[in-house]
């Protein structure tokens, strides 16, 4: 007897193709039968030591995010809800550029420091890998959902070459190349960056060629956060096409936004230089969350030459008040290129999240109305909470355009990824929500997406531009990652206002044939693993 079947499901398999229903079977981790509802007509059905009546609900499989931001959050939480909740059972990790492998002691700090906002300083994680293969090895021994893993390429660079902005030495760039090599040789799916922090910013494309190149020859893709998503957000895809395009790379654009003023309604100039270069032979996928705030830490609106030297420099420099003002210019009348070439509009920042709970009372108000509050400037305020928090403030950046999501997320290179910062106390409501808001808003509310195609995006084209052969559809032989849904209700419960409530209409999901949801509730399980690049 397997263990487990799964009766009268309504079928939508991550190919894009039509549902139907069927008894799916389950045993072992892997689904080992179909029986659609035609083919069991006068036959006798499968049998299993469990069945699971799923009549009004669609079986898929599970969802694929390929931008996550829970490199710690795993090791932290075996609970990890937020993201098992929403049917999520593999996450992408060591995204923008900035993660904690590989590392020596020295880079391992400086990298905690830089990116308390994203995943806290870790204090409560016991850090105890250096390499990428170490930290693959150390998510085996058991994590609430699968994990993939980037070589983050801000990382190798300081590790290498440090915080500086200069070019690297042949030298250096020698041994960025192995460091690169060895982590796709250990297990990761590919590399990382994150050309609006430092240090990965500081890169060249030269250099950057040179690491797709390593990435290439290993069957992996290249994740740009790249330069800009304001001012020259254009040229800035126009550049990673180009750049990977000459290496020979895949490219898989992280979180492609169009956002700030300057880009209203300019999501179809994207999508038409992408399909020149799909139809030119490019390989080119992207990601994006179903939301218009975007999400990161309010250090990084800062401008480039003021984030060299790592994050003692920084502050260094926000407190000396000539440098502070020289900042504040670049900030509120230049557009820094930490802000995307866009003067930063403090009405559009929201505190989210801060390290220190003395500043609690800043979080949920935006940069200018806590200036109000203080009868003070916005960058007087911005100045001390950078300095006060020790750069830990994660912010909302009201700036998307509506219009502009719609058309990227129904384009055919499109697929699913929360960028979900899951620290602060009133995180991204994408960290709790993208994946069911999906399936709610925009396919059952506003049919920007058929059930069939929402579900391929979530699924199948994940899988393929991860080279998994055996998940992302369901399929005889496939791990059984598996979510079953109710189309009907499912939908986020997670707003801006209460942003860490779970959502509605996911009450079963599996990892590895086990479920890490059942009946709506996180039984104990943890089933999930790392993935590992597929050698080519």
């Amino acid at each position: 007897m397997e263990d487990l079947v799964i009766r009268d499901a309504d079928v939508v398999d991550g190919s894009g193709a039509d549902s139907y229903r069927a008894d799916v079977v389950v045993d072992g981790g892997r689904i080992v039968a179909i029986v659609k509802e035609a083919a069991g007509a006068g036959c006798q059905r499968p049998g299993a030591r469990r069945e699971l009546d799923a009549e009004g609900l669609v079986l898929s499989p599970g969802f694929i995010d390929m931008h996550a931001h829970s490199d710690l959050a795993l090791l932290r939480d075996p609970d990890h809800s937020a993201k098992a909740a929403q049917g999520v059972t593999l996450e992408v990790l060591g995204q923008d550029g900035l993660s904690y492998a590989p590392v020596d002691d020295r880079t391992l700090e400086e990298v905690r420091r830089a990116i308390t906002g994203w995943n806290g300083y870790g204090e409560d994680v016991d850090l105890d890998w250096r390499s990428v293969g170490e930290y693959l090895d150390r998510l085996d021994r058991g994590i609430a959902v699968n994990a993939a893993y980037l070589v983050p390429q801000g990382t190798v660079r300081a590790l290498v070459v440090g915080w500086e902005d200069r070019e690297a030495t042949p030298a250096e760039l020698d041994r960025m190349r192995r460091l690169v090599a060895e982590g796709l040789e250990q297990g990761a799916v590919g590399l990382s960056s994150g050309l609006t922090y430092t240090p990965g910013m500081y890169a060249r494309d030269a250099e950057l060629t040179e690491l797709c190149r390593v990435v290439a020859r290993y069957g992996g893709y290249y994740c740009p956060h790249h330069r800009s998503y304001g001012a020259g957000a254009l040229e800035a895809y126009a550049e990673m096409v180009a750049l990977t395009r000459e290496a020979g790379c895949p490219l898989h654009l992280a979180h492609a936004t169009m956002n700030f003023g300057v880009n209203r309604g300019r999501a179809p100039e994207l999508l038409a230089l992408l399909d020149a270069a799909l139809d030119a032979g490019a390989d080119i996928t992207l990601d994006t969350y179903p939301y218009t705030p975007g999400c990161t830490t309010l250090a990084a609106l800062l401008p480039s030459w003021a984030s060299e030297g790592g994050p003692e420099e920084v502050l260094a420099r926000l407190t000396d008040p000539a440098t502070a003002e020289r900042i504040r210019h670049d900030l509120e009348a230049t557009g820094s290129d930490g802000c995307h070439g866009v003067p930063v509009e403090w009405e559009t920042v929201e505190v989210s999240g801060v390290a220190d709970p003395a500043l609690a009372d800043h979080v949920g108000r935006t940069v200018r109305e806590s200036a109000r509050l203080r009868g003070e400037s916005p960058w007087a305020t911005a100045r001390r909470l950078l300095v006060e928090d020790r750069l830990g403030t994660t912010i909302l950046q009201h700036v998307g355009h509506e219009e502009n999501v719609r058309a990227i997320m129904r384009h055919r290179a499109h697929t699913g990824g929360s960028d979900g910062i899951l620290r602060g106390a009133k995180p991204h409501p994408r960290a709790y929500g993208t994946f069911p808001r999906y399936l709610g808003h925009y396919v059952r509310e506003l049919g920007v997406l058929t059930l069939e195609e929402c579900v391929a995006h979530l699924t199948g084209r994940p899988a393929a531009r991860l080279r998994l052969p055996d998940r992302g559809l369901v399929r005889e032989g496939h791990r059984a990652d598996l979510v079953l849904f109710d189309p009907a209700t499912v939908g986020p419960g997670a707003t801006f206002a209460e942003p860490r409530t779970l959502p509605t209409g996911i009450p079963h999901v599996l990892v590895d044939g086990r479920f890490v949801i059942e009946g709506g509730r996180r039984t104990d399980v943890l089933a999930g693993r790392a993935v590992r690049r597929t050698p080519v």
